[in-house]
């Protein structure tokens, strides 16, 4: 067969051997050049005088072969093989070489993404429990592994918090004596609780005949406690304190109030 160099315009004779080496890629003897012999691949020479040999159109569909001149007959393979064949079968790689170092070379990389994923789920873990910190601090099943923890790190946790444990003893509203148009809310709190918990953030709510709410206003205990260490160390268990609240006067509307601790 013949092919020609696309730069020299040189044409060369080859074989199989050669079309082989390279899937069609040859280097020219004269120019060196590197080019697809399949391009223009011969089987007769054209009349002289030679320009260029004709070029092959390429095809997105491969044709199809229709000639065959020889199919060899598969051999019928052994249903029960030998002693040694069978021991030599054990101890060749199921896998092709190519798959069997391709395996071997992502093995550490696998394990760089187990660790990151790893390490990744542990944060994640954190930063969940730190959003649920509350929840935890009053939950009694985690107090009881959290505070001996805590005491070894030489950290205290804060005090247990549960509103339903509040109870409300009485309750009293009237005019304020010395500052027109404000009206003077009294309340007596106890702590049924078995632990002692930080002052309630109190909502008072005022409301009309009809139930309908028109003023409400929520006191931080800072705002209506003047002791900062009382504010520390909380309501102990089983102890009750009084609550004064000074609020502006919503009008004669305000027939009804409602406390509510959280």
């Amino acid at each position: 067969m013949y092919t020609q160099c696309p730069e020299c315009l040189t044409v060369f004779k080859l074989g199989a051997a050669e079309l082989a080496a390279a899937v069609g890629s040859v280097r020219c003897g004269h120019c060196a050049a590197v080019f697809d012999a399949l391009r223009t691949l011969s089987e007769q020479l054209p009349p002289e005088p030679i320009d260029r040999l004709l070029s092959h159109d390429s095809r997105s569909v491969p044709p199809q072969l229709d000639l065959p001149v020889f199919r060899p007959h598969p051999a019928q393979p052994a249903l029960i093989a030998e002693p040694a064949e069978r021991a030599r079968a054990s101890e060749r790689s199921t896998l092709p070489a190519f798959a069997a170092a391709r395996r071997r070379a992502r093995a550490p990389r696998n394990g760089r993404w187990l660790a990151a994923s790893a390490l990744l789920l542990l944060t994640l873990s954190a930063q969940i429990a730190w959003s649920e910190r509350a929840s935890w601090i009053d939950d009694a099943r985690a107090r009881a592994w959290l505070e001996p923890l805590c005491a070894q790190l030489g950290c205290r946790l804060p005090l247990r918090h549960d509103a339903s444990t509040l109870a409300l003893l009485s309750r009293d509203i009237r005019p304020h004596p010395s500052v027109p148009g404000a009206l003077i809310i009294s309340a007596s709190l106890r702590n049924d609780a078995t632990f002692a918990q930080p002052f309630p953030t109190v909502e008072i709510s005022l409301s009309d005949l009809d139930e309908t709410r028109v003023a409400m206003r929520r006191f931080q205990p800072r705002e209506y406690l003047s002791d900062a260490r009382a504010i520390s160390r909380g309501l102990a268990a089983g102890a009750s304190t009084s609550l004064v609240f000074e609020v502006a006067d919503p009008g004669r509307n305000a027939v009804a109030f409602e406390f509510k601790f959280e």
